[in-house]
């Protein structure tokens, strides 16, 4: 897998916003089988083998709930590989870096997390923020809280604490050092999930911070610096598209086992990768659309759910989806006007 073009990143991102905003919605209908992100649990395994087994109307749903949230390591993976390509050829400070991009990631969470807590509070369901929590969210540090799944609402928005930790990493860490530290972080956050309950808390704060992430994170980073240093691979389409089948393959049989578990991410971005090359031009230009529209969208999905869930819940799933797909492109390009309206930070 040779350097990535700028086009290539944009609709990556756009595959990669569309897995987690249709996985978003499918986990949260009980009935379907659940995902292993934070946590190992082999029901969830076994559940999925009962579907592939004895399949039924409802297997895309069961499918995109499981595998959807690995579009969140695809985005991992494009910020240690658009941090690199933007910053590692000039000095950077790190306060100034660190201001910058916390104030860009604010930019987004402001817009989504007031309009959500406005549609949260007129709607069934409704949540009750604690005032230190929702300060702890808006900076970014909610994730390093006990029992981050149970206190981050809507819990899509653990991304954004996620992401802020990985920028202190990056540069008062890895900016411009040796990659084989690169490699040591990657060994040492592997090693302390390892350690680990597969189903315990202690992995689930793991997998809620920066340890969780630092794979595909590095992963991004490493190609960034030595990717032109691998030979480029020029398939044609269908050759790119067989290579995405057998990554995809292999990440489903990685699912079977803890140990090989923690390395999906890196077959998902390679299957993710050859999937782009793969597409033709039409569909190409729809991917990088939806990737131009991928902040906006991942702010607004939680809101797009929380009011047509409901529906879904009514057994109406293939209704209520497509519902939330069309509100939730709508909402987006709304959302990204508002985003736009607000002055961007400089570094």
């Amino acid at each position: 897998m040779n350097m990535l073009t700028r086009t290539e990143c944009t609709a990556l991102r756009g595959l990669a916003i569309a897995a987690i905003v249709l996985h978003n919605y499918c986990h949260f209908i009980g009935k379907i089988v659940q995902e292993n992100e934070y946590l190992y649990l082999e029901r969830n395994n076994e559940r999925l083998w009962q579907m592939l087994t004895h399949p039924d109307a409802l297997l895309p749903v069961h499918l995109l709930s499981y595998f959807g949230h690995y579009g969140v390591p695809v985005f991992l993976f494009l910020s240690g590989f658009g941090l690199v390509s933007k910053y590692e050829h000039a000095h950077c400070d790190a306060l100034p870096f660190l201001r910058y991009n916390y104030l860009k990631l604010l930019r987004m969470l402001i817009v989504g997390f007031v309009l959500f807590v406005f549609v949260d509070t007129v709607t069934p369901g409704r949540f009750h923020f604690h005032w230190y929590n929702v300060l702890a969210q808006l900076s970014m540090t909610i994730n390093l809280l006990p029992t981050p799944e149970s206190i981050i609402w809507p819990g899509i928005y653990w991304f954004f604490g996620l992401m802020m930790e990985l920028y202190v990493v990056y540069r008062l860490l890895l900016y411009r050092r040796s990659s084989l530290l690169v490699v040591g972080l990657i060994a040492v956050c592997w090693l302390l999930q390892l350690s680990c309950d597969p189903a315990g808390a202690a992995l689930n704060r793991l997998r809620y911070n920066f340890v969780g992430g630092m794979l595909p994170f590095g992963a991004g980073i490493l190609l960034a610096r030595h990717g032109d240093r691998i030979p480029a691979l020029s398939l044609r389409p269908y050759g790119w598209l067989l290579v995405s089948v057998a990554t995809f393959a292999l990440a489903f049989a990685l699912c079977f086992h803890f140990q090989a578990w923690l390395w999906i991410p890196l077959p998902v971005i390679v299957a993710s990768v050859a999937l782009v090359r793969s597409l033709p031009q039409s569909l190409f230009r729809v991917a990088e659309w939806l990737g131009s529209l991928s902040a906006a969208m991942f702010v607004a999905h939680p809101i797009a759910r929380k009011l047509l869930i409901i529906v879904a819940w009514k057994d109406d799933i293939y209704d209520g989806l497509m519902l939330y797909v069309v509100v939730t492109i709508g909402l987006s390009w709304a959302v990204k006007q508002i985003i736009d309206h607000i002055p961007a930070p400089k570094l």
